[in-house]
């Protein structure tokens, strides 16, 4: 009912219904001059609102929105004006003051269709699907055709199934499903702060820190006390193993919102997984492995979801594995902490020596070569460089394992060794086996020849040490001559012991008859 309407009914009124009215309350009867007063109030209300509605179509909102104001403070009774200023609010994106200015107008005329539109939608764009509905349902009693109510009143249904399923996903950690539900429902609720923080939630648990953040931050500039904004803010934190920072927000949550559950629980998780982490560095820098490896493992319990500190943990008890000669334990460790980051160099250095401690030397030139692609440090190449000559050095035959001895084995050490195994596979010593066996013996007495040959040479030894190839330097054999087995074993038995083959002068004879199988043959070191 506007104010024209008002006015009429006052100056048609009879004098004596204008008394009883104001029977209870003696004051001076309104003369013609404030009536008019009114009317005057009503023109000049209208004239705002045409230069409001001028602004709106030149989508000078502000502008518009200052006009509807002025229009409302001289006609406060008017349900268009608040429809119109609500419609302008909704325009510049704040749609909880534009919500009041439409419930302001369907309170002032219960029949305002467009007041009750306006207010569905702002519900609508909150993210209060139900509140929306009704809306739109008593749009529909006073306009059955309204083609937008019918169309608004399925996207509050869309919302209200995107919310179930959402519910849903986050119950059984489809986090990906949730993100896309929300994403969806924002589409038709861009200004719900609620879907928001649940997208952000969901990025976070999904290791997509800066998009949560960047959800996070855009509403705390809004709303500093949003107290999901901060929880959401400090998860993310958290999640990249910013702790102290991540405690901060938490409590910052917890003051704004004392029954904040989530934010509570991540705080104490934050807290006694620093402690514990702490307490596992401590005690391996003493010394203490076998409790730093315990406290490691304590700490991985704490919190599943903390990828980065748990890939933290399970490099730190790979480290702690390997002064615990664990090393096959320490590989495992590792690999979890690259399955949780797969950008962590720490744990693919750390792998890489494993597995070149376990002489796995193809999977430690791998290794390496991923750090190096990451970062290309001289470093870095010098580490890749060391495994792929050791990769190489693998692939040729082992002398030191060919002889039974270590790596420092002394030339005394050498010598034994040479000794005990040629005279084990010496032909000879095989004549009554099998062909198969004859043949696998000469094969390794060939084999420890070779590998005497080299490691009592100082010059050869040092070069296949260092992973050089020995036909550069004329051969295994010395200028790439052939060598008769027999002179080389006489070369080191000649004279020596007593054994089976032994004729007068006490030396070796090796060279058996034409029918004495394998005994006499012909090899080259290569």
């Amino acid at each position: 009912m506007g104010l024209g309407n008002s006015v009429t009914r006052i100056l048609s009124a009879p004098l004596g219904k204008m008394a009883a009215v104001d029977i209870d309350m003696p004051m001076e009867p309104e003369s013609g001059s404030q009536i008019f007063n009114l009317m005057d109030l009503e023109r000049e209300a209208e004239v705002f609102k045409e230069e409001g509605n001028a602004f709106y179509i030149n989508k000078a909102y502000s502008d518009a929105f200052s006009c509807y104001s002025k229009a409302i403070d001289a006609c406060p009774k008017n349900a268009s004006y608040y429809g119109n200023r609500a419609a302008t609010l909704m325009m510049l994106s704040r749609f909880r003051e534009a919500l009041e200015d439409s419930q302001q107008a369907v309170r002032l005329d219960e029949s305002f269709m467009k007041g009750h539109l306006r207010e569905g939608k702002c519900h609508l764009s909150l993210g209060n699907a139900m509140a929306a509905s009704r809306c739109f349902q008593k749009v529909l009693e006073l306009e059955p055709g309204n083609m937008q109510a019918q169309q608004e009143h399925k996207n509050a249904s869309s919302i209200l199934e995107f919310e179930r399923v959402a519910e849903s996903g986050f119950e059984k950690r489809d986090f990906r499903k949730v993100v896309y539900c929300m994403d969806r429902a924002l589409g038709i609720a861009g200004a719900c702060h609620r879907f928001k923080i649940l997208k952000a939630e969901c990025l976070a648990l999904l290791g997509r820190y800066p998009e949560a953040q960047s959800v996070a931050s855009d509403i705390l500039r809004i709303d500093s006390t949003n107290a999901d904004a901060l929880y959401v803010r400090g998860l993310c934190l958290y999640y990249e193993d910013c702790i102290d920072k991540a405690v901060q927000f938490f409590v910052q949550a917890l003051r704004m919102a004392p029954d904040h559950e989530k934010a509570r629980l991540a705080c104490r998780n934050a807290k006694a997984l620093k402690a514990k982490k702490e307490e596992g560095n401590q005690a391996f820098k003493d010394c203490s492995y076998e409790a730093a490896y315990r406290l490691y493992t304590e700490a991985l319990t704490i919190d599943p979801n903390n990828i980065k500190t748990n890939a933290k943990l399970y490099c730190n008890r790979g480290t702690a594995g390997v002064k615990l000669t664990k090393l096959d334990q320490a590989i495992e460790d590792c690999t979890s902490a690259i399955k949780l980051d797969p950008t962590y160099i720490k744990a693919y250095l750390r792998r890489a020596q494993c597995y070149t401690d376990t002489e796995q030397y193809d999977d430690a030139v791998r290794d390496y070569e991923k750090v190096y692609q990451t970062e290309k440090t001289k470093e870095h190449k010098q580490l890749l460089k060391v495994a792929q000559l050791e990769l190489k050095k693998s692939k040729r035959k082992d002398y030191y394992k060919v002889l039974g001895i270590g790596k420092n084995a002394t030339d005394d050490e050498i010598k034994k060794a040479y000794r005990k195994r040629a005279l084990m596979h010496h032909p000879d010593r095989h004549s009554a086996a099998t062909t198969e066996v004859q043949k696998e013996e000469e094969k390794k007495f060939k084999e420890v020849g070779e590998a005497f040959t080299v490691l009592s040479d100082p010059k050869k030894k040092c070069r296949y040490d260092s992973g050089h190839d020995l036909d550069d330097d004329g051969g295994c054999g010395g200028g790439g001559g052939d060598f008769d087995a027999n002179n080389i074993f006489r070369a080191f038995f000649g004279g020596q012991g007593q054994g089976q083959g032994q004729q007068g002068g006490g030396g070796y004879n090796f060279e058996s008859s034409p029918n004495a199988g394998p005994g006499n043959f012909f090899f080259q070191f290569g």
